[in-house]
């Protein structure tokens, strides 16, 4: 009984002053009737009840919030008690409000340690240190970034909640105290801040302009004197706009205190050094961490787009996003609009960065030492995702405009940040973001040098850094002549380009793949892209993609790599990518032999009737070919001996293309087909199913028949030329493509056929000049030989997703192929390169051939070539759509970890495939993400994005 009674006498609840036992509070919100709970149990709490405040002070981090909060809490409170949601929504904002305009706000940063501390030791009886009114609002902030998608998520609509608890205006009596606009910023601090640091000009908007696009502070003020009895107030979410650019450029929360004016702690200062500001505001690495916070806000606010279907993204465009891009005072679009720019564009740059930014940055495995991003990378990555949003959005009146006839182009009243992003003109502002984008890419290079596997880690912001730059070189013409005049244009492209090369096998960058090659065609179109081509490539990229030669010869074989090494996976990214080629072919000089031979090879995939026949988009991707084959022959031939001597060597494929017809393609076809399954019995009844399987990868699957490779050996011994050995390739071409050139190369020699089809009626031979007509081969007409098997197989066996090809579809393009100016120059060199070679041998043959086709002079002979009109790419609706998709589905994964700010909650404007459920890791879920963009992709993804 003793021992009872000793027992008795101990406390209920041992004391935790050091918190050793876990964070109770917290614990109780999560677990207690009076924590989240309450939020759809209780209905109708009032807006002065003391549950609110728990919302402002428990949380220390945003990790707290999103750990203690989640959406199914938000969701079963908004359809369980509305209210509660709405009140809660009042209740944070006005204190928001409140806090920014108070005296105590922002905590000076001894204040902040302190209470920091006593947040970590608490005393036993649980009372709170000091104030932390800088805490408070950052849970403000916090808990509106947790509550607001689950909102949104409503309905594809701005649902009715949202119109009556964030936009809607209330008219009160003018005698009434009002609280100011922007929760923070009184018109003596418009007064007090810096316009004149404005470098950045308009040159074509007047005073007048401007005038009109002041702050609607002014406006409502104008309004006031007029309307005596009443006024409106501005709603929710226009005040929460205003309030968050005021917390971007508040002295002590996100910029430093020395550049404070009086008592005016909001300065629209622009954070760093760079556009539109020649002054540094002085270091501010503690406030960055402030920063995010405020963007991660302003991001989740713009989201509200991805909550409305793809077919709705014009027709319903995000109020939030609109009132941004429409409604701002022409000083706050500028200063956010710099802020964004120089913070993103000065990522690396060693005064901005902190240590792990400068020396231990610099360190091989240097990310495996911390945990996370630092604050400075995951600033920046903000800057970009906001950057990019901000300057893709063109929904509803936000669309670009013709004026006068002209290509669309922004307006400020469409969206004024595409506008000043056009009007940027000074060349030191274009210097400074080039250079800003060249390190970063640069940065992502040094990543992928295999020297030390893993030492460096991938940029992460890579993806929003390329789409900025594309943004750059659509909106701002003077920018797109400044880079490409300047001696980084080559650099930039093969930055590019191996970006390319380095996530094209990964599905879930496809439409990342798909960025890159219409900013290749983008920029091949531009005469002062080609004029470079043939000059000598100084970037330092991987040495696994390093080239012999100059640009041009590094552009042909990485769009090759691109094509031939993707199994017919990113069949949507060939025609940009042959139509930058046909587009710089007529600047190419001095390509080497390994380019000429690879552009051979997309020949050969493209005029494969496997390839040709199955989709009714595939013959223009020879066209194109052929267009880029034309273009070096009229503008530089003499200059391009290697790729003159291997058309020369496929003058027969050349010759068999004139001559196409719809019966003699699925012969082919079955020819083929033959082949493999002559090889399939040859090897089952000789080698067992191991060997087998060693046998297809030694020839890389392409079912070369025993008698094929004969034929090969047998080729080499009779001295065909060079090239024959450098287009041999284990390369995977096109899906029904694959090796195709080698097959036909393989079981021919390099002679005239002895018979040729030629079509007729309908199938006719293509308008060739008179000259390479009678030097051409008359054919028989065999366009009526079509057999049943060849009816089935064109019905069942060749057209992919129920396309069945006829012979009035192969007429309709065989006829329209640019093959007359080949045509004309194998019927004037073959003869002559033939001579020399039987005349002489080796390498002798091989030098005197060269030494030809560097001095032949067919201006007699080809036509005039024709004014260069190279085929730019033009943006469409689905292609806005594709877009913002894909800039909104890099977002949401970036979200994914550590917070998940959308996970779980209904997105629209593209697919999201959940994982089963099973324990995986996030890292892993992120990985797994589908792209392409063109539609969903058969895989076991955790994730895919939808057009």
């Amino acid at each position: 009984m003793d021992s009872l009674r000793m027992f008795s006498k101990l406390p209920q609840k041992i004391p935790d002053p050091f918190n050793l036992l876990g964070d109770q509070p917290k614990l109780a919100f999560r677990s207690q009737p009076g924590g989240i709970a309450k939020l759809a149990t209780t209905r109708n709490i009032s807006e002065k009840d003391s549950y609110w405040e728990q919302y402002v002070v428990l949380f220390d981090s945003a990790s707290d919030v999103f750990t203690l909060i989640t959406h199914n809490d938000v969701r079963r409170a908004l359809y369980e008690a509305p209210e509660n949601v709405a009140t809660l929504i009042r209740v944070i904002t006005s204190r928001l409000f409140n806090l920014v305009s108070d005296h105590t706000f922002p905590t000076p940063p001894s204040s902040s340690v302190s209470s920091i501390a006593s947040s970590i030791i608490r005393t036993g009886t649980g009372a709170s240190g000091e104030r932390n009114a800088t805490k408070e609002v950052l849970n403000c902030i916090r808990v509106l970034q947790r509550v607001l998608p689950a909102v949104f998520e409503i309905e594809s609509e701005p649902s009715r909640f949202e119109q009556e608890v964030l936009w809607k205006r209330v008219e009160v009596r003018a005698q009434e105290p009002r609280a100011d606009v922007g929760g923070a910023a009184g018109s003596a601090v418009e007064q007090a801040s810096a316009e004149p640091q404005f470098v950045i000009e308009d040159e074509d908007e007047s005073d007048d302009e401007e005038g009109r696009q002041r702050s609607p502070k002014q406006t409502s003020a104008k309004a006031k004197e007029v309307e005596k009895p009443k006024e409106t107030m501005p709603s929710v979410a226009e005040r929460l706009f205003n309030c968050l650019i005021d917390l971007m450029f508040c002295c002590g929360f996100a910029l430093p205190t020395k550049i404070q004016v009086d008592h005016y702690k909001i300065n629209y200062v622009i954070w760093e050094k760079g556009v539109g500001s020649t002054t540094d505001p002085g270091p501010s690495h503690q406030y960055e961490s402030n920063k995010t916070e405020v963007l991660r806000l302003l991001l989740v606010l713009l989201s509200r787009q991805i909550y409305a279907p793809p077919a709705a993204l014009f027709t319903s465009p995000s109020t939030y996003t609109l009132h941004f891009v429409q409604n701002l005072p022409r000083r706050d679009v500028l200063t956010v609009l710099c802020s964004l720019m120089n913070t993103a564009v000065n990522a690396t740059h060693p005064g901005s960065a902190n240590m792990m930014g400068t020396v231990a940055g610099r360190l091989p495995y240097n990310h495996l030492l911390i945990k996370g991003e630092d604050t400075r990378t995951s600033l920046v990555s903000m800057c970009f995702q906001v950057l990019c949003v901000l300057l893709d959005f063109q929904s509803g009146s936000a669309r670009d405009v013709v004026v006068e006839g002209q290509t669309a182009a922004p307006t400020p009243k469409t969206n004024a940040f595409r506008y000043f992003i056009m009007k940027l003109h000074r060349p030191a502002d274009f210097e400074f973001l080039l250079n800003g984008l060249v390190i970063i890419f640069e940065d992502e290079m040094s990543s992928l040098h295999g020297l030390l596997p893993g030492s460096r880690k991938p940029v992460p912001y890579m993806v929003e850094a390329v789409i900025f730059l594309w943004k750059l070189l659509e909106l701002n013409k003077k920018f797109r002549a400044y880079l490409l005049e300047s001696d980084k244009a080559m650099d930039v492209m093969a930055y590019l380009l191996c970006y390319g090369l380095d996530i094209k096998d990964k599905p879930e960058q496809h439409g990342m793949c798909r960025v890159l090659s219409y900013m290749i065609q983008g920029l091949s179109a531009e005469r002062a892209f080609g004029l470079k081509l043939s000059g000598p490539l100084k970037a330092h990229i991987p040495q696994k993609w390093a080239t012999t030669g100059n640009a041009g010869d590094f552009l042909v074989q990485a769009i090759y790599s691109m094509v031939a090494t993707t199994s017919g996976h990113l069949n949507s990214l060939y025609p940009a990518l042959v139509i930058a080629l046909s587009n710089a072919a007529p600047y190419f000089k001095n390509l080497s032999v390994t380019s000429s031979a690879r552009l051979l090879q997309l020949f050969n995939a493209f005029s494969n009737p496997s390839f040709l026949l199955s989709d009714e988009g595939h013959p223009r991707l020879l066209f194109f070919i052929l267009e880029a084959f034309n273009g070096v022959l009229l503008y530089n031939l003499q200059e391009n001996p290697n790729l003159v001597y291997a058309i020369l060597h496929a003058h027969k494929q050349f010759e068999d293309l004139g001559m196409f017809t719809l019966a003699r393609g699925l012969r082919e076809i079955l020819r083929i087909q033959q082949l493999k399954e002559e090889r399939v019995a040859q090897g089952r009844g000789s080698v067992d199913k191991g060997k087998r399987r060693a046998l297809d990868e030694e020839e890389g699957g392409a079912g070369i028949a025993p008698s094929s490779e004969k034929a090969r050996l047998l080729q080499r011994e009779m001295g065909s030329l060079d090239l024959s050995r450098s287009t041999d390739s284990t390369d995977t071409l096109p899906e029904g493509a694959a090796r195709h050139g080698d097959e036909d190369g393989q079981t021919r020699p390099l002679m005239s056929p002895t018979a040729t089809e030629a079509p007729t009626g309908s199938g006719a031979a293509p308008p060739v000049s008179e000259k390479a007509r009678g030097k051409m081969r008359a054919g028989r007409s065999l366009s009526g030989d079509m057999t049943g098997s060849l009816e089935r197989l064109a019905a069942s066996g060749v057209g992919r997703n129920g396309f069945v090809p006829t012979q009035e579809w192969v007429a309709s393009w065989q006829q329209g192929l640019p093959l007359d100016t080949i045509m004309l120059v194998i019927s004037e060199l073959l003869p002559k390169v033939q001579s020399l070679q039987s005349s002489l041998s080796g390498a002798s043959a091989s030098n005197a051939i060269i030494d030809l086709l560097r001095t032949a002079n067919l201006d007699q002979v080809l036509p005039k070539p024709p004014p260069l009109s190279p085929r730019r790419f033009m943006w469409s609706d689905a292609s806005i759509v594709w877009l913002t998709s894909l800039i909104w589905g890099e977002i949401y994964i970036r979200g994914m970890t550590p917070l998940g700010i959308w996970n779980n909650t209904a997105v629209r404007l593209f697919y999201v495939k959940h994982a089963q459920t099973q324990q995986r890791q996030i890292t892993e879920t992120v990985t797994n993400v589908v792209g392409g963009l063109l539609g969903r992709t058969e895989s076991s993804q955790s994730l895919g994005r939808r057009q």
